[in-house]
């Protein structure tokens, strides 16, 4: 018997028993739907967490220093290491100190809480500000620490009633020391502030708002609003490309132990947003095999059915065995029968998991503002692994309709 003669006498007792059929390929069809669909929302989810850290700068590198081994002022970074990094670290592409201090903000009728945070020109191209009037901080405002501020959109309606604040003025900084600050850009609207903020120090009869004020100011004008308490303690780079993220990082932590002198061990640590993402991608991805792992238990759950309706079959057909048999079949043609329809059992059965799954990973991603993704290669190993279920849980049917005496078989009632 060809395999063309095979496969027509398969699809032909699948046929004839359309419910049965279903029924044992069910338990491979939810196997692979289920894998599929968790396979493809974990590569989606890759994607989706890939693409927010490209956004936040993939190849950055954060420098900080860890504020309980400190121990002593010198300890903290300066703003001459930010010079020594960026001429002697060749891969340091773009590099900016960052100070954050609470403040006011006031103007003649409203104070609020402020967010003050002192960086430099490169600090727009590290964490891709967009400016929507105006514009950023230039090198002569950090250099001679201009009193020049960029606040984003919801803290100009806030403070001025438009978004479009750029040349108008405010108080910004400390209740007791605060100073004039003059608007030169307004940024794209910040979700980085606390809806339950209050408004703390303002004169009595001013209005207070919830919403805290976010200023981004030269770095050396924050450091004459707070001459005190100004510490710099984190620095980040943009490496030239995310392969040399790393060495960049190593780099500057040279530079700076040689500044500082400090013996203190991992006083200064260098994060890696690229070694970052490789750690969220690997939890990921160990998740994603563990539930697929589960999901697959119910595949041995289907290979289980099909081979107890292969035995069924054999049992029901066993005088056309014997008949088969009587009339020259061999017994490697009978074998060779009951396994094709053992595999064309589970090829369906897959091939409407894949389906299934795909769908409902496309359904659960609308959801999730996840877009799903299946490879070919997933594709090629769903149909091999179907068929790889219908041989290994059919050959023992297979093998025990090929063995029948033909004599008993005929006499089979």
């Amino acid at each position: 018997m060809n395999i063309l003669e095979s496969f027509k006498m398969a699809m032909s007792s699948i046929l004839s028993n359309k419910m049965r059929s279903f029924l044992t390929m069910l338990g491979i069809i939810i196997g692979i739907s289920s894998v599929i669909t968790i396979v493809s929302l974990g590569n989606g989810g890759k994607s989706y967490i890939a693409d927010q850290f490209a956004k936040m700068g993939a190849n950055t590198v954060t420098l900080s220093v860890d504020s309980s081994k400190v121990e002593q002022t010198s300890d903290y970074f300066t703003l001459d290491d930010v010079k020594q990094i960026k001429n002697k670290v060749d891969t340091a592409k773009y590099i900016s100190p960052t100070v954050s201090e609470k403040g006011t903000a006031r103007t003649d009728t409203k104070t609020n809480t402020a967010n003050i945070t002192g960086v430099n020109t490169d600090y727009s191209l590290i964490s891709n500000v967009e400016i929507v009037y105006g514009r950023f901080l230039n090198d002569r405002e950090v250099e001679e620490g201009k009193a020049v501020v960029v606040i984003d959109q919801t803290s100009a309606i806030s403070l001025f009633g438009t978004d479009d604040a750029v040349g108008k003025s405010f108080k910004l900084g400390p209740v007791a020391s605060s100073k004039n600050a003059t608007v030169v850009g307004v940024s794209k609207a910040s979700s980085m502030f606390s809806s339950g903020a209050s408004s703390e120090g303002g004169p009595p009869g001013r209005k207070a708002d919830n919403t805290p004020t976010m200023a981004t100011v030269p770095i050396t004008f924050l450091q004459t609003l707070y001459p005190i308490d100004f510490n710099i303690s984190s620095i980040s780079i943009t490496s030239s490309s995310q392969e040399t993220s790393v060495q960049t990082g190593n780099e500057a932590l040279k530079i700076l132990q040689a500044n500082h002198d400090n013996k203190t061990l991992n006083l200064y640590k260098a994060t890696n947003s690229a070694s970052m993402l490789d750690s969220i991608n690997q939890v990921l991805g160990v998740f994603t095999t563990f539930l697929s792992a589960v999901a697959a238990i119910s595949l041995l759950v289907g290979g289980i059915g099909v081979m107890n309706i292969m035995l069924v079959s054999v049992t029901e057909r066993t005088k056309e065995i014997g008949i088969r048999k009587a009339i020259g079949a061999t017994t490697n043609a009978i074998l060779f029968q009951f396994l094709t329809e053992s595999v064309i059992l589970s090829l369906i059965g897959g091939l409407i998991g894949m389906s299934l799954g795909i769908f409902s990973a496309e359904i659960i991603g609308s959801f999730a503002n996840i877009n799903p993704s299946v490879s070919i290669s997933v594709i090629i190993e769903v149909i091999l692994f179907s068929s790889a279920v219908g041989i290994f849980f059919g050959i023992y049917p297979a093998r025990k309709a090929a063995r029948l005496n033909p004599i008993d078989a005929l006499r089979y009632e």
